[in-house]
């Protein structure tokens, strides 16, 4: 099939590679315009063109995919389908109304619908996720799904070592849906959840959160976004942590030793503000040369 894909994070960059080695190869990627990113903030252009360019797939990065130029050169791509990935930004009628739309959504619908299921399954502590095939509709990610598959949680997995093995899996289905043309069904009416987008709350190892919780928000977060802490006015952030007897007291930094605790957790791997990560060992160690 003739298609042309719609995606920007580096999750949808995997699923494109795998769309492009396929017989369905885009004639078209339409992705977000270059942003500033970085501690320098320099202009860099997202997952999705590198790939792209990579692939020697023509590209597009206009202001709004919903715009009359974006949408005429996907009219003159003449896809016979439309692909879909972390787009990152809403996809309006008649765009997904015009073309037959499929949607690679990294959960096992309905459950998580929305912005960030991978990072709100490891966070509530799912023991499973996967990928669905699914249709657009105007109703946040409810539209009708025509492949699921699933994939387990382990304790030790954060959202870098999931999206690792989920991104190849979305892109196996997408590719299974186009070769295969499956019926979509509606989804089932019980079990919707929703996976609000990550805010600057939900970064914060609360100390009234419950140890196994600070856990899986270090793990739902790292490395993309980040949990941190706040200990005397400054921000460290928690890369790898474990719940561990004999914490500190709640909101409390107590070191032992080379170990260093934070409420019910030991923090394994430290990020200070404008440093690296690196081993809660080494920071304590950097703490008393200073």
């Amino acid at each position: 099939m003739r298609t042309v894909y719609l995606g920007t994070s580096e999750f949808a960059a995997t699923v494109l590679e795998r769309l492009a080695r396929s017989d369905h190869r885009p004639a078209l990627v339409v992705t977000r315009p270059d942003r500033p990113r970085g501690r320098g903030r320099k202009l860099s252009p997202p997952p999705v063109a590198e790939a792209a360019r990579e692939l020697g797939l023509p590209l597009d990065q206009p202001d709004s995919v919903n715009g009359d130029d974006a949408r005429a050169r996907i009219a003159a791509a003449e896809p016979d389908a439309v692909c879909i990935c972390a787009f990152g930004a809403l996809i309006k009628a008649p765009l997904v109304s015009d073309y037959e739309v499929l949607n690679v959504h990294p959960s096992l619908l309905p459950r998580w619908r929305g912005a960030a299921p991978v990072e709100r399954a490891i966070e509530a502590g799912d023991e499973r996720t996967g990928v669905t095939i699914m249709r657009p509709t105007a109703e946040l990610d409810a539209g009708p799904m025509c492949l699921q598959r699933e994939d387990p949680i382990g304790p030790e997995d954060d959202y870098g070592s999931l999206a690792a093995r989920l991104a190849p899996l979305g892109g196996d289905l997408l590719v299974e849906a186009l070769d295969s043309r499956p019926p979509f069904e509606p989804q089932p009416e019980g079990g919707v959840t929703y996976a609000e987008k990550i805010e600057a709350s939900d970064r914060l190892l609360d100390p009234s959160l419950p140890a196994d919780a600070l856990e899986r928000r270090v793990r739902a977060l790292t490395p993309h976004i980040g949990a941190y802490l706040e200990h005397d006015g400054e921000r460290l952030g928690v890369r790898r942590a474990r719940v561990a007897a004999g914490g500190a007291a709640p909101g409390e930094l107590k070191v032992d030793g080379e170990r260093l605790f934070y409420d019910g957790l030991e923090l394994l791997e430290v990020q200070p503000a404008g440093k690296r990560p690196m081993a809660a060992a080494d920071f304590l160690r950097g703490r008393r040369q200073a």
